[in-house]
């Protein structure tokens, strides 16, 4: 049990944060149910806007009211790595992750995937080639995790 928040601490370190007004770990989940599934679906489909200082808001005002939105927008700009190196850690770690992905890390790489797919879309050149290659690490990471050997159980 010990073992876990550091794994976890390993991919995504600002989760781990100790929250200054309670004591407690600030390791916020967007995903507890199927309805936070298609909310946090609904989110990204409602367009996102990223300002020039890589903050991550949701357009839609009645959406980003929501009690779930601050979650969403706490994952999305302290949690998730914006930098091309963060990232390639984060594709890195998870190459070499020995077990089946948490859900929040889970969620957590998805949304650094659409982070990193927008980056893309707005580089040119060399740039877009990296941020290319980082979403592809990503995805990568991620198939990989959906097919991990110990999810499969023999018939």
């Amino acid at each position: 049990m010990g073992i876990a928040p550091v794994a976890s601490a390993m991919l995504f370190p600002a989760a781990q944060r100790v929250k200054r007004s309670s004591g407690a770990f600030f390791n916020p989940v967007l995903q507890n149910s199927l309805e936070d599934v298609v909310l946090l679906y609904e989110f990204l489909l409602a367009e996102l806007d990223i300002d020039k200082g890589q903050r991550i808001s949701i357009k839609d005002e009645e959406l980003a009211s929501l009690r779930k939105a601050a979650e969403f927008d706490t994952i999305c700009n302290e949690i998730i790595p914006k930098s091309i190196t963060e990232i390639r850690r984060l594709s890195s770690r998870l190459s070499s992750y020995p077990r089946v992905l948490k859900k929040e890390d889970f969620e957590r790489t998805v949304l650094t995937m659409v982070y990193t797919a927008y980056r893309a879309a707005q580089s040119q050149g060399h740039q877009k080639d990296t941020w290319a290659e980082s979403f592809v690490n990503l995805y990568r990471a991620l198939k990989h995790d959906l097919m991990f050997p110990h999810k499969k159980q023999p018939s």
